[in-house]
């Protein structure tokens, strides 16, 4: 038996796999979110503790000999450990704001330009760079007394093996310290955002992962396990997305467009990331939008419909949505690929008292639809493009999909972040699995020409949109 763990933003997964790829079972628990006034914070505890349980509660109903174990997760934010991998402080997460005004002057700068062109990262304001120079002007304290700053699997891997130090892998620590050239850390970005009396807490980088064996939380003790890649490159992995141009859309809490390259172009409008992978020179061009499925949440959670109306609200009203369109940018950091604009949110036009739920609902799918094709067309889709995540539920939504990208999507379902840590652990030990097998898709849904051609032109209407939204957003 085959093990995965996928420590995700509110959802932690532990899924047992056979040799063919086969999902025997899934365990999940929900974990807390902090949010308040743009600070958004997660207690560690409570997430390893999670990871612990799920574990149990997925041996438990498997009780087979676990051949290996891999360990995936949410990337980005700031998580403070001492030496022993235990907390400092609370977690800060990739979805915290409270950097935003630190970016903003980076931008002005010519700061923000700078690191991508060095690194091939856009930051954002819950990635590492912005949070620690923050905290490194408001709350130093809490950096002096951490051993390392690390992310969240590595929280979760250094904790569950007992290793005598943190390390991370260069997936996580692509953002926004690494040289993708060198596959090490950049001393220079570091100077440039402040930090060098902080290097220190940039945890090693294990190139390839590291791998080590459990100390009987979760899992048995003794069992094999590797740490990494964290989510977005995992589940490239799980949904076979390895050869150059072909991409990934994770229609997740948030909205990720990946395609697989072997180029590092440091040109055009700096958004988004290069994803070193455990391959040297192969790399993931990763466009990661703030919102996917919480936007299509939000909707929900306001008008009061459940999760299981969606498909039949999707076919009560035509596309476009009688005129209601929506500008899908809900985080309250702003977006961050293809573009970066902090200020950025949301806005719903054309609604009047004749809209209905339906209306609001296609809208806000078809606005999601519109944000992927610009990640995807950003990111440099030339092959074909697998979909996952927990919005392929829904098959309406799915074909809906389908005609908004004008292509047909490899539906892959299931525990994919999971099933790429998995994959990854294999590689890392040498033992054989059939990767074709394993990531197979579940269907593949082709677009309808005429709605196809309908999207096409309401995507040029969108790009519109948004560039008057963005310049409204800067004044």
């Amino acid at each position: 038996m085959y093990v995965g763990v996928d420590v995700g933003t509110s959802m932690v997964k532990a899924a047992a796999f056979d040799g063919t790829g086969r999902e025997l079972a899934v365990e999940s628990r929900h974990v807390g979110l902090d949010l308040r006034g743009g600070v958004v914070e997660q207690d560690m505890e409570e997430v390893y503790g999670t990871v612990v349980a799920v574990l149990e509660e997925l041996m438990a109903r498997v009780p087979e000999p676990v051949e290996l174990a891999g360990l995936t997760g949410q990337g980005d934010g700031v998580w403070l450990v001492d030496a022993e991998g235990r907390p400092v402080r609370a977690a800060a997460s990739w979805m915290d704001g409270r950097a935003h005004e630190l970016l903003d002057q980076w931008l002005a700068d010519g700061t923000f330009e700078t690191v991508f062109r060095r690194t091939g990262s856009a930051m954002f304001p819950g990635c590492p760079g912005p949070l620690l120079a923050w905290l490194d002007r408001h709350e130093p304290t809490s950096l002096d007394a951490a051993r390392a700053a690390v992310y969240c699997k590595d929280m979760v891997f250094q904790r569950l093996t007992g290793a005598a130090r943190a390390t991370t892998d260069v997936s996580d620590a692509s953002m926004p310290f690494l040289d993708p050239r060198t596959r090490t850390y950049d001393n220079g970005v570091v100077e440039l955002l402040g930090l060098t009396h902080r290097r220190g807490l940039l945890a090693p980088v294990s190139d390839p992962i590291a791998t080590s064996r459990t100390r009987g939380e979760g899992l048995p003790s003794g069992v094999r396990i590797a740490n990494g890649p964290y989510d977005l490159p995992a589940c490239a992995l799980g949904a076979g997305v390895t050869a150059p141009g072909d991409g990934l859309l994770i229609v997740g809490t948030c909205l990720a467009a990946l395609v697989a390259t072997t180029d590092l172009d440091l040109t055009g409008e700096p958004a988004g990331l290069y994803i070193s992978t455990d391959r040297p020179g192969h790399r993931l061009r990763a466009m990661p939008a703030m919102v996917g499925t919480a936007a299509l949440d939000w909707v929900l959670s306001t008008t009061g419909v459940r999760h299981e109306e969606v498909d039949g609200l999707l076919a009560s009203t035509p596309p476009g949505a009688h005129g209601v369109r929506v500008l899908p940018y809900f985080a309250p950091s702003g977006e961050r690929a293809p573009f970066v604009e902090p200020r950025l949110r949301a806005e719903l036009t054309g609604v009047s008292l004749e809209s209905t739920r339906a209306d609001l609902v296609r809208a806000v799918c078809e606005g999601i639809g519109y944000a992927a094709r610009h990640c995807l067309e950003a990111a440099g889709l030339t092959g074909s493009l697998a979909v996952c995540g927990g919005g392929t539920r829904s098959p309406a939504w799915m074909r809906l999909l389908a005609d908004v990208l004008g292509r047909p999507l490899r539906v892959v379902e299931g525990e994919v972040g999971a099933r790429g840590a998995v994959l990854a652990a294999a590689e890392r030990y040498g033992v054989a699995l059939d990767t074709a097998v394993w990531t197979r898709p579940t269907a593949i849904v082709e677009p309808d020409p005429g709605r196809a051609a309908y999207y096409a032109e309401g995507y040029q209407e969108h790009l519109a949109r948004l560039t008057e939204a963005r310049s409204r957003a800067r004044t």
